[in-house]
């Protein structure tokens, strides 16, 4: 009787070890992090969205020429390799046709009025489609096929980074724990002249990416080439450039609003940034 029971608490134990392990790695598979902290472990936590901009001389690496990591973003969710979403919550998934879409240029080109319509604009492509028309379909339809409209990966250099800078009490020491990566559209490249989001995505799945293709995810090394790394080593290194734009606020307001734009702005990024720092030292003084 006795053995029964401790089998049946044996078995009891077994099944509840099995349940935590499965939670635990759907937990793991489901996080925008690729290293998550646990909860319960976190003494301190701040959000913070940096801008990346791929043109600098220190993110060179990541921009080298057929390498770019927006080409290699792009090409994965082409493929289907890669889930895009709306924005850094990461909550909206977005099919393949609106990716595209958000990649398409947009035509600025205003529809005529009544009035110049009335005065003879663009009336020379009626025309033209006229004597196509009249010449065969061959004649008034072009045979290169449709010109594909979508920015090119150099055209794309501004990502935006979002991270979780936590300090785990169990291993006594600040993570720097990228959450979401932002692809944007930069303003001097709109026609609108504006910055646009095209998507974002779960760093977990950007890191399966890099690993899974490491003759294309290539962080250049320009010093020597026996020691290019990969693309998931370059953001475990911080092996890159960036500036604060916004820091966890109950307005959800970033830097430029509330200090202003241009110089002040730049300004004020770097005393965050110092700021942070300091509060990491600070925790180690008495």
């Amino acid at each position: 009787m006795k053995v029964v029971k401790a089998l049946g608490i044996a078995a009891g134990i077994f099944l509840s070890v099995s349940a935590m392990a499965q939670q635990v790695s759907t937990t793991a598979t489901s996080s925008s992090s690729a290293r998550p902290i646990p909860e319960h472990d976190i003494l301190f936590k701040k959000t913070v969205w940096r801008k990346i901009d791929l043109r600098e001389k220190q993110n060179k690496p990541m921009f080298s020429e057929n390498r770019e990591i927006t080409k290699i973003i792009m090409d994965a969710v082409k493929s289907g390799e890669l889930t895009a979403y709306a924005n850094d919550s990461v909550s909206k998934p977005l099919t393949r046709e609106e990716f595209v879409g958000n990649m398409t240029k947009k035509d600025n080109v205003e529809e005529l009025s009544e009035e110049e319509k009335a005065a003879g604009f663009g009336q020379e492509k009626e025309e033209d489609d006229a004597w196509g028309a009249a010449l065969g379909d061959k004649a008034g339809t072009s045979t290169t096929g449709p010109i594909s409209n979508e920015f090119f990966p150099k055209e794309l250099y501004l990502l935006e980074l979002k991270e979780n800078i936590v300090f785990d009490k169990k291993r006594s020491r600040m993570y720097h724990d990228i959450q979401t990566i932002t692809l944007k559209v930069p303003a001097t490249t709109n026609e609108m002249g504006i910055e646009n989001t095209v998507a974002s995505f779960k760093m977990s799945d950007l890191v399966r990416v890099f690993r899974a293709n490491p003759e294309t995810a290539v962080w250049y090394n320009a010093q020597n080439d026996a020691q290019h790394k990969n693309l998931a080593d370059a953001f475990d290194l911080w092996l890159f450039s960036s500036y604060i734009t916004k820091i966890s606020n109950p307005g959800d307001r970033a830097l430029s609003d509330i200090y202003g734009g241009g110089q002040k702005g730049l300004l004020a990024a770097q005393d965050a940034a110092e700021a942070l720092i300091e509060y990491e030292y600070s925790l180690w003084s008495y």
